[in-house]
């Protein structure tokens, strides 16, 4: 009884999702209204009526606080990227000349970066630009977009991997290192199917070109694992394709002092941010100073936020100075920031306030209980399968984590494998399969006005899922044999 209610919220969600005919807030209402009545009745059943308040209270309370961290860059970051609109500093511009390292620059450096600092689908919409540029349309736009998304974990200045983190009972450097070797085998995956995508697309990339993407992409995996290992998660996607978006320039163009200048110029926020982000999280003194500062930690389980060390007080900033410099409308900026923002921000709220209702209760333990019952150790292989479902579904890292990440620690601790490496297998594959959830694969076909249906879409997209389920299902394995 007690399993089959933890299951039912779980199960609602997925199917009302899985439908196509509910929006993830829909799905994320019933869920939550479901994950609260399913609570009670357990709580009630095993601790008495008297308990009730005090769980209502904490739970709720905690899942505010978390939702409060991402809600805080979501909007922020939304608010940087319509600053930036304002600006105008997305216009196309013209063609430029095509050629494999341009494309290579684009799919895994630029959109990347974007989707980095701003998340949400951002980093999608700037490679679809920047491929038209390159006389790219169609399907092999689509295709190649996509890879806007290969560093989700650390999208949104990695909302994701911190949710699931503090879930998990882990710091975010934990689980972003861990995510971060894990990303290894995903981008070798994802590397042999640019190559084909590119070929496809009549970018014919030379041995020697290869060669040269190889280098670039292992440059790329260890700066991201070193700006983990020694800073923040959240800068740990966005510095390293700024560095490196900056080197390939210089590489590639070979600017003269005229193109130096105009493209600082029309980066100058991007670059102001980075570096801002930078100086705050590896500058000794400055960090030392402002992560204490004012910083509110009401629960002992759950990150501080300092308020001027927080990456959303940066982009705010720095968005009003380019609103302001753009003589731009700042009421008209905020009122699209709220229509652009107020979603995601509602969808984090509820699955959240409802992963610690999963947690608190005791229902994430219910159904890892069952799960081992019901499969042993072989249990394990469903973390993969359980995170690409969330992930396709919900379309955002910190959605996926949040209803599942309870019960995959769960899991784990029921049939003693190492949970941290659990959870970064459900943090990798879940976030990485948003890549390709319905709500980005649409996002592109509207943009590009792709006249075909999601089945030819899926058709020729669907290998890109293979990257993260498989070195998800190879990681699990690798503990179940060491453990």
């Amino acid at each position: 009884m007690t399993t089959t209610l933890a299951l039912l919220p779980l199960l609602l969600v997925i199917g009302l999702l899985a439908s196509g005919r509910a929006s993830a807030l829909v799905a994320g209402l019933a869920g939550l209204s479901a994950t609260l009545a399913a609570s009670a009745i357990i709580v009630t059943q095993q601790q008495g009526g008297g308990a009730l308040a005090g769980l209502f209270l904490r739970e709720t309370s905690a899942g505010l606080w978390l939702s409060w961290h991402v809600i805080a860059i979501i909007a922020a970051g939304m608010f940087f990227h319509r600053c930036q609109q304002a600006r105008g500093a997305h216009a196309n511009g013209g063609t430029l000349e095509a050629n494999p390292r341009r494309l290579w620059s684009v799919c895994f450096l630029l959109a990347p970066f974007a989707e980095s600092v701003t998340g949400f689908g951002v980093g999608y919409i700037i490679a679809l630009a920047a491929l038209r540029r390159l006389g790219l349309g169609g399907m092999s736009a689509l295709l190649l977009g996509l890879y806007s998304q290969s560093l989700v974990p650390w999208g949104a200045l990695a909302t994701g991997t911190t949710v699931g983190a503090t879930l998990a009972g882990l710091t975010p450097n934990q689980l972003g290192l861990s995510s971060a070797l894990l990303q290894i085998p995903i981008h070798v995956f994802y590397l042999a199917l640019y190559w084909r995508f590119a070929r496809e697309a009549g970018f014919a990339t030379s041995l020697a070109q290869k060669l040269d993407d190889a280098l670039w992409t292992a440059l790329l995996l260890a700066l991201i694992w070193l700006f983990n290992f020694y800073s923040d998660v959240e800068i740990a996607g966005a510095a390293p394709t700024a560095l490196l978006l900056a080197v390939r320039f210089w590489r590639d163009e070979r600017p003269d002092a005229a193109r130096l200048r105009s493209a600082l110029h029309a980066n100058a926020p991007y670059v102001a941010l980075t570096l801002a982000l930078c100086a705050t999280r590896l500058v000794p003194p400055l960090r030392d100073f402002l992560k204490p500062l004012w910083a509110m930690r009401p629960f002992d389980n759950q990150p501080a936020f300092a308020p001027l060390y927080a990456p959303g007080f940066w982009l705010v900033s720095i968005g009003v100075v380019v609103v302001l410099l753009a003589r731009a409308s700042i009421g008209r900026v905020l009122a699209e920031t709220g229509r652009g923002a107020w979603r995601s921000c509602a969808v984090t709220l509820v699955f959240v306030v409802m992963a610690e209702f999963y947690v608190g209760s005791g229902m994430a333990t219910s159904i890892a209980e069952a799960l081992r019952a019901a499969a042993g150790r072989g249990a394990a292989a469903s973390v993969p399968l359980f995170a690409a479902v969330g992930g396709f579904l919900t379309g955002g890292g910190s959605a996926a984590n949040a209803m599942l990440m309870p019960m995959v620690t769960a899991l784990a601790h029921a049939i003693a494998v190492d949970p941290a490496w659990i959870a970064a297998v459900q943090n990798s594959v879940c976030t990485n399969l948003t890549m390709l959830s319905p709500i980005r694969v649409s996002m592109g076909a509207a943009i590009l006005a792709l006249p075909v249906s999601d089945a030819v879409l899926y058709r020729r997209a669907w290998p890109l899922a293979l990257p993260p389920l498989l070195t998800g299902l190879a990681a699990v394995l690798i503990l179940l044999v060491a453990s």
